[in-house]
């Protein structure tokens, strides 16, 4: 296992308790309609954020080992599922769960308000410190003004190019320190 892997349940798990609550707001500025529902006790985008992580998490372990078995009941204890039922299969497949399942960590860390994930990796490209979070566009940015793409911009990474850099470098060094 990486050194993040317990991270990325913990993440969830907070996520799970503390951000399904919905987030209330003033009274407002102005006069609304009267409702005829009231709104969802929990904030069902978050909801949605933990289902689709864990569907993710499921399909992909049963891509590769269909008779996985039961999922656990609990949302976080699906990474520790994945883990139990593909640690047979060859290193490249495994390194494949463990992108996926670092970049959750990464998502899960962002939609709780965490952007300082991000800062925590080198540029794909230049290899500097200091990436950069920009939401509108769901990447993360360069900060050195040398590292631009083909149209002179500054380069922007996916979280999933991150994920996948990360660790091919944490079992890049796993295996060059035995």
């Amino acid at each position: 296992m990486l050194g993040d892997n317990t991270t990325t349940a913990q993440r969830l798990r907070l996520l799970q308790a503390e951000f399904t609550q919905f987030e209330r707001r003033g009274p407002g500025d102005g006069r609304t309609a009267t409702r005829t529902e009231s709104p969802a006790l929990i904030n069902l985008n978050v909801l949605d954020r933990i289902h689709a992580a864990v569907h993710e998490v499921v399909e992909h372990t049963r891509a590769t080992v269909p008779d996985a078995g039961p999922v656990p009941a609990d949302a976080h204890r699906v990474y520790d599922w994945a883990r139990q039922h593909t640690a047979h299969l060859e290193p490249e497949r495994q390194q494949a769960r463990e992108t996926v399942i670092y970049r959750q960590g990464l998502e899960h860390a962002l939609a709780m308000g965490d952007t300082t994930v991000i800062r925590k990796h080198p540029c794909p490209g230049c290899g500097c410190w200091g990436l950069m979070w920009r939401p509108a566009v769901q990447r993360a940015a360069c900060p050195n003004r040398y590292c631009l793409d083909d149209d002179g911009l500054s380069r922007s990474w996916e979280l999933k190019t991150l994920a996948h850099h990360h660790v091919a470098r944490q079992l890049g060094l796993k295996s060059s320190a035995t």
